[in-house]
């Protein structure tokens, strides 16, 4: 199984970090995993343009592809004025209506503010759906406070939810791999 996150943030540590512990943590419990974390600062994803995805450049057709080969996700955004970020709507715009049928998607988002906890459930399930995902009931937020100077997640209520999350990945996997066969 290929399990890959997906940093939707372009500045920072904190949303790569979170969506890696998840990496980590799913990999603890499942060694076979093999894992990749896309971390959309380390790419030059273009804006879509609404042309089709072979007009777009290297980078782009790369993280598209890299989407698309996963058994599962991981995505994970900072929250920006109580919404996603920008760069991760960009990149949803990018992918086929179905680009995650079959697919667990769980969701990890940070903030600074605690009532930005929801927008994982308004904004990003939506269009995770939208785009076919199996979304998990347990998704993780961490606020920024969870955090420690080095950017590890030190609220230990948020490294059991973290725990959580990656249990329920990788059984949902399980179950759709069973369904198919």
């Amino acid at each position: 199984m290929k399990l890959t996150g997906i940093s939707g943030s372009v500045v920072g540590e904190k949303t790569s970090q979170a969506v890696h512990d998840v990496l980590m943590t799913a990999k603890m419990l499942d060694p076979s995993l093999e894992t990749e974390l896309i971390d959309l600062k380390e790419y030059d994803v273009e804006m879509v343009r609404g042309f089709p995805l072979a007009g777009y450049n290297q980078d782009t057709w790369d993280v598209v592809n890299k989407i698309m080969t996963a058994d599962a996700l991981v995505i994970g955004s900072p929250i920006y004025q109580a919404s996603i970020s920008g760069v991760l709507k960009n990149l949803f715009d990018h992918l086929p209506v179905d680009a995650f049928k079959a697919k667990v998607t769980a969701m990890v988002t940070t903030g600074g503010v605690e009532k930005h906890f929801l927008v994982s459930e308004y904004q990003l399930k939506p269009i995770l759906s939208y785009l076919k995902g199996m979304v998990p009931t347990y998704s993780v937020f961490v606020h920024n406070d969870d955090f420690n100077d080095d950017n590890e997640i030190i609220n230990p209520i948020v490294n059991e939810r973290i725990s959580k999350l990656s249990e329920e990945i990788l059984q949902l996997h399980s179950a759709l791999q069973h369904k198919k066969g």
